[in-house]
């Protein structure tokens, strides 16, 4: 088997076989050649060649999320880096395994002028769980030198597998770099396993006080699918005393649970709002979308806020109490083993009145207004194919979602680490590439536009759909406050444009059409999920100065 003859490269890329880090993403470079010539030589692993390096960062991002296991960047010295970086940013606070490794120049060459040199240690510092700066071997130190490199090594792997979070390995190659050698072929998977998550006793105290209160809320952000046992959602979904809100990205699915968390608490007064406010708050997973329902639990704060997380807890609400290092079902197996009984309460049972309300009127709005992006939404959202998966671009898309009631069988992901539009597409991209599922991405036109090189690259799945609602700018603006009638707002904060998708679209070989009212949209549809030879693009234009009024004038209608 062809091998690097570099040293530390082949100490790099055997550690990654040994840690079974199988999918390797590659943006071309030549100071990264012997990463490059290692792991495209060894067929243990799964490369990908991604040119564009913030686009390769989202990409294998989005292989990670759907894994749920570590995922390598490999890229050149200098600026190729740092373009890893919002991706870095993401995996962060998202949670999500990546495992970047760059290659550097030798110290020598650092700080002297010389082409492709920056200072890569530590680049990703606040970013990244751990670090592993290697060292150039030299004949001189070998010994030395190659066991620090190979301990700081197997720590970073191991860090990201238990850990859950991006790690850097900063690696310096001297020339030549396409040296090879022929080596024989070695089994490296290793029984390394993956740290047990720890387990919980709750003390009886603390059960009493949940099951003695009247009034809990559970609250649910970024969650992956079937990951929560069903019995313990039977269990607390039934349970009059406990309303349920999970976000769109929960993956949670139960007839009691309150889905629609924005349509649910937006047109609420003061009154409402003291009715709602819960004993005791419990959270779990990733970051929440919902603006609403922060402002509410920060205003209405509870006596009680536990989250539950083995690794992490954040003070998102200003009143945290307890965090719980467990996994979910670990605390609900020990909170829900109890013969304690629970108080008969008006809780759910008032608050379940509202939400069939809501939705009520939910439905007559809609029948109510015209083409519009709510009018799309809710005819794309009727369509999506049955056990799909589906990729949301942030910003209006996301939220858009948060006001529908979906498809239990569809799963939802969105980029929501640090909210930004800037990887959603690549990240969809990534995550098509190892499903099972059949991927829908619905995006907005300026998070189109901006990760338009996500289609850049020979992975992408017939299967694959894009629907890009155009409303010609950045929509979600003129939801915000400010002047939307001067050219400052339309050129600084909409980014108001003409631009459309359709030349994009060939130019990658996407299968194209188009929309601009409801009854050509939805004549659409089953042409658009049919079997193809080609991705598909479907770009719904909606106009943009009608959006914002009737988003807006929807919470006044559902009071």
């Amino acid at each position: 088997m062809i091998q690097p003859k570099n040293p530390l490269a082949q100490s790099i890329i055997q550690s990654c076989q040994a840690h079974n880090i199988k999918h390797i993403v590659i943006s071309p470079g030549s100071r990264n050649a012997p990463l490059t010539i290692g792991f495209t030589a060894n067929d243990f692993f799964k490369c990908y060649s991604i040119v564009d390096e913030r686009s390769a960062g989202f990409f294998a991002l989005g292989i990670a999320q759907q894994s749920q296991k570590p995922v390598a960047l490999v890229c050149t010295s200098g600026s190729a880096l740092v373009n890893y970086y919002p991706a870095v940013v993401e995996a962060f606070y998202s949670r999500i395994p990546l495992v970047v490794i760059s290659a550097d120049r030798p110290d020598h060459l650092i700080n002297i002028g010389d082409g492709q040199t920056i200072m890569q240690p530590h680049i990703f510092a606040p970013h990244v769980i751990y670090e592993a700066n290697l060292k150039q071997v030299i004949k001189k130190s070998f010994i030395k030198l190659f066991k620090n490199n190979e301990s700081l090594i197997t720590k970073a792997l191991e860090v990201a597998k238990t850990a859950k979070g991006p790690i850097h390995i900063n690696a310096p190659f001297s020339d030549p770099l396409y040296e090879t050698v022929d080596v024989p072929k070695e089994d490296h998977n290793s029984n390394l396993t993956y740290v047990t998550k720890p387990s919980i006793s709750i003390p009886k105290s603390i059960k009493k006080k949940w099951y003695s209160s009247k009034k809990k809320m559970i609250l649910v952000g970024v969650n992956a699918p079937e990951s929560i046992i069903k019995s313990y959602l039977n269990i607390i979904g039934e349970d009059s005393s406990i309303v349920v809100l999970t976000e769109t990205t929960s993956n949670l699915h139960h007839s009691n649970f309150f889905s629609c968390i924005d349509q649910l608490i937006t047109p609420l007064d003061a009154t409402d709002f003291e009715a709602l406010q819960p004993e005791i708050l419990l959270t779990f997973g990733g970051m929440v979308v919902s603006k609403k329902i922060k402002t509410f639990l920060r205003k209405y704060v509870p006596k009680l806020h536990w989250h539950v997380d083995p690794i992490q807890a954040n003070n998102t609400f200003f009143c945290l109490t307890k965090h719980y290092k467990c996994t979910v079902n670990s605390f609900f197996k020990s909170l829900l083993n109890t013969n304690i009984a629970s108080n008969d309460s008006a809780y759910f049972k008032t608050w379940n009145a509202v939400k069939n309300k809501r939705l009520e009127k939910h439905k007559t709005y809609l029948k109510s207004i015209p083409f519009s992006d709510f009018k799309a939404f809710d005819s794309i959202l009727k369509h999506i194919p049955c056990n799909s998966m589906v990729q949301s671009s942030n910003s209006s898309t996301i939220r858009y979602l948060q006001l529908f009631d979906l498809d239990p069988s569809l799963t939802i992901f969105c980029n929501r680490g640090t909210s930004g539009i800037d990887g959603s597409t690549s990240t969809a991209v990534g995550a098509s590439c190892v499903s099972e599922k059949p991927t829908v991405f619905i995006t907005g036109d300026l998070s189109f536009f901006y990760d338009s090189n996500a289609l850049w690259n020979d992975y992408i799945p017939s299967s694959f759909r894009v629907i890009i609602i155009n409303n010609r700018g950045g929509g979600i603006f003129r939801i915000l406050p400010g002047n939307k009638n001067s050219k400052n707002f339309s050129t600084f904060f909409e980014t108001n444009h003409s631009l459309t998708s359709k030349s994009i679209s060939e130019h990658f070989k996407f299968d194209y059409t188009s929309a601009s009212s409801i009854a050509n949209l939805e004549a659409k549809w089953k042409k658009f999920y049919s079997l193809s030879e080609r991705p598909k693009i479907i770009e719904i234009f909606t106009p943009s100065t009608e959006n914002d009024k009737i988003l807006l004038s929807y919470f006044d209608f559902i009071k």
